[in-house]
């Protein structure tokens, strides 16, 4: 629900879901999917969030450390409904049919300029960002790496700091493996350029963890940006991971009720914090019975042990390749 702050607030309350440390109540309300509400969830419905994380890990897979842009854009034709792509990657999608060869998705792009793919009104939105976790999750203590193979998913439909979002979210997903969240904030924030908007975005969060009107401070600084800018957005995901860092249900409730991409925000802070911290409370994960919907061709559920497992069985082999 990308509703604005107000109206979101209105209809947590309207279902006893304030504050959220819980799913979310259902009343029939517009862009409100009843499978997805308490009382009603019996799984992980499909989501794009969700196939982006997966088709990362297939690529992973299949080309490890050595991963391009070109593999990216070869993933997204093969495997991602046009449909479920939104601003800059479905614009990215529309260049790529367009203006690829008939030959580009087997691997013959000679010719094709990727960077045009990203020359579009949304680069410095949040696509890139809500891309950018399993990247973190199979590098666990190297930063460096994480940021890197990030940097080459973005950059096939973002720029600037719509890159540099998801280098930052990646790059702290993989410091906060074996560091204090204090020194993987710092690690995380030496993988961008310091005078980067996304860096400011990461240090206003930081600053006001703990700080009950933080979501409030974030949505003023960034009056005027979209409600699903790269900037505000990671500013929102930092405040409310470190405000709670020993409650995966106030970080991630936080993170949703501050009415920004609610479900991006959610996602990227829980999975976050499930790096850092103890495991998560059996009533966030009952409910879905490990079963995990996907919109992708030829992928339509998984399990989530079985995920778990091949993202293990990557970051070993990465780590192995080192």
């Amino acid at each position: 629900m990308r509703e604005g702050h107000a109206a979101l607030t209105r209809y947590l309350a309207s279902v006893d879901s304030l504050p959220v440390r819980d799913y979310i109540g259902y009343r029939a309300a517009a862009g409100v999917q009843r499978a997805c509400c308490r009382g009603h969830l019996t799984r992980s419905e499909p989501d794009d969030d969700i196939n982006y994380s997966v088709v990362a890990l297939l690529l992973l897979e299949r080309h490890g450390a050595q991963l391009t842009t070109a593999d990216v854009a070869r993933a997204w034709l093969n495997l991602l409904p046009a449909g479920a792509t939104f601003t800059a990657e479905r614009v990215a999608y529309r260049v790529l049919l367009d203006r690829a060869d008939d030959r580009f998705p087997q691997g013959a792009e000679a010719g094709f300029d990727l960077s045009e793919c990203s020359n579009n009104p949304y680069n410095d939105w949040i696509g890139a960002q809500i891309r950018a976790d399993v990247y973190g999750w199979v590098c666990p203590g190297r930063p460096g790496l994480a940021a890197e193979l990030a940097r080459r998913d973005a950059a096939l439909s973002h720029r600037d700091d719509g890159i540099y979002g998801a280098m930052f979210v990646a790059a702290l997903g993989a410091a906060l493996a074996d560091a204090t969240p204090t020194d993987a904030l710092a690690q995380a924030l030496e993988q961008i350029p310091s005078s980067s908007g996304a860096a400011d975005a990461a240090r206003l969060g930081a600053k006001l963890a703990h700080d009950a009107n933080g979501s409030a401070a974030i949505r003023s600084h960034y009056h005027g940006l979209s409600p699903v800018h790269t900037l505000n957005n990671l500013a929102i995901v930092v405040w409310a991971l470190f405000s709670h860092l020993d409650d995966f249900g106030a970080a991630i409730g936080e993170a949703v009720a501050a009415g920004l991409d609610t479900d991006c925000n959610g996602a990227t802070v829980g999975g976050l914090w499930g790096i850092q911290g103890d495991a998560i409370p059996t009533q966030w994960i009952a409910p879905w019975q490990g079963r995990v919907a996907l919109s992708l061709a030829g992928h339509d559920e998984v399990t989530l042990a079985a995920l778990v497992e091949r993202t293990t069985r990557v970051a070993t082999v990465l780590l192995d390749s080192n």
